[in-house]
């Protein structure tokens, strides 16, 4: 299903998420969902593409931290996931990765399995059945879920007790409807806690640009070389506003382990690093969705560049003022106040204050190409380096739609 369009050219993109309590009824993580629309009661789907769509949303859209706060994530894998051969774009630092009852376990799952499991990702058995063979991963889990409403309950003694042999193992009672399901998970000794009784899964709905479907190739292609070129990169990400957002989100899910923040779309993709935006940029290509209306985006990128070419009147770093630009001319389309922009992304202090308050060399950039795009032309000749901003974001947008040579 393909997200819900605005007039704006926008679109609306949706997460479900379902709390997973502990025994004393806190809130200590989120299971991950995907959801069509906002009015969506179940996933619907639960392959490779519902896979990447929660990622993308989760991690680049929202952003974790908007998502989840520090609580953990779990999210479905699928085999293609976890058999390595779609690569994870995020770290383990927040994730629990959820192995379906559906996937068949065969060498390379395990395989892959195993690889992640020594990378310190967090493995959780999902629905799980005795007797299924997923037995076999208990060694590497750190979760089994036990489904108390339509689960095989004759056997739960010995299920529990085989889990009970492996002291790294939480049990997830899941899909608790009632008083004697969580009566249950009580008597059991049950340490984590999922369900209609204690909550229904959430929609959570933002608006949201969408990357240019060539340029995500494109960027694709530049990652893929034998010697990827960082300035190439950089480039195709910075002329593509929702690449730029997307790529900016997903630096703020690992920038808890840097004491730097970022002033530039080229920080940040050193950030995130080259080998996760190649797997961001993957997931984007399989979410494959359409773009934002061609004026709206234009427009941010001919903000963006004009408070580029301005910076140095007012001593400003010319790449801040551009990520600066291109923030606030985002914020405008999808209606967001732009300090509620700046608490998404791990920003540098100037472009954070110039965001929230209009301070700084930066906040005066903006407050020049706020006045002249109002038509108020103050001390300040913008003609020029308003006509090159439009001839470079013409170009730029042209460049990221255009059909590339067989």
């Amino acid at each position: 299903m393909k997200p819900s369009r605005s007039e704006s050219g926008t679109q609306l993109v949706h997460v479900g998420r379902q709390p997973i309590f502990d025994a004393r009824g806190d809130v200590v993580a989120y299971e991950l969902l995907f959801r069509g629309d906002m009015e969506a009661v179940a996933a619907g789907r639960q392959d490779a593409y519902a896979t990447s769509n929660v990622m993308i949303n989760a991690f680049t859209e929202f952003g974790i931290r908007e998502v989840a706060g520090d609580r953990l994530c779990f999210i479905n894998l699928t085999r293609e996931f976890l058999s390595g051969e779609i690569p994870l774009p995020f770290g383990p630092s927040q994730v629990v990765l959820e192995v379906l009852e559906t996937v068949e376990l065969d060498d390379d799952v395990i395989a892959g399995i195993t690889r992640l499991a020594e990378a310190g990702y967090r493995i959780a058995l999902d629905d799980f059945v005795w007797g299924s063979g997923h037995e076999q991963l208990f060694g590497l889990a750190s979760y089994v879920k036990l489904d108390l409403l339509d689960g095989e309950l004759g056997n739960l003694d010995e299920v529990v007790a085989a889990i009970r042999e492996y002291p790294n193992i939480q049990i997830v009672a899941e899909r608790l409807e009632t008083e004697e399901q969580l009566a249950l998970a009580d008597r059991y000794g049950m340490e984590l806690r999922q369900g209609y009784a204690l909550s229904r899964p959430q929609v959570l709905t933002a608006a949201s640009l969408s990357p240019s479907r060539l340029r995500r190739l494109e960027l694709v292609t530049a990652l893929s070389a034998p010697d990827a070129d960082m300035p190439r990169i950089v480039s195709i990400i910075a002329s593509d506003p929702a690449l730029s957002l997307r790529v900016l989100r997903a630096s703020n899910s690992v920038a808890a382990g840097h004491a730097n923040r970022v002033s530039s779309v080229r920080q940040a993709v050193v950030m995130v690093g080259l080998k996760h935006i190649r797997q961001w940029a993957m997931l984007m290509v399989l979410d494959d969705v359409g773009g934002a209306a061609e004026e709206h985006m234009i427009g941010v990128l001919t903000r963006a560049r004009l408070c580029e070419n301005v910076a140095q009147w007012f001593g400003a770093a010319p790449d801040a003022a551009f990520m600066a630009g291109m923030i606030t001319g985002v914020a405008e389309i999808l209606g967001i106040p732009q300090a509620t922009m700046t608490e998404q992304f791990p920003l540098a202090p100037a472009v954070a204050a110039a965001l929230t308050d209009g301070s700084g060399r930066l906040g005066q950039v903006l407050s020049a190409v706020n006045s002249y795009e109002k038509g108020d032309l103050g001390t300040f000749d913008l003609v020029g380096q308003y006509m090159d901003a439009v001839r470079w974001s013409t170009r730029a947008f042209d460049a990221s739609n255009r059909v590339p040579a067989a």
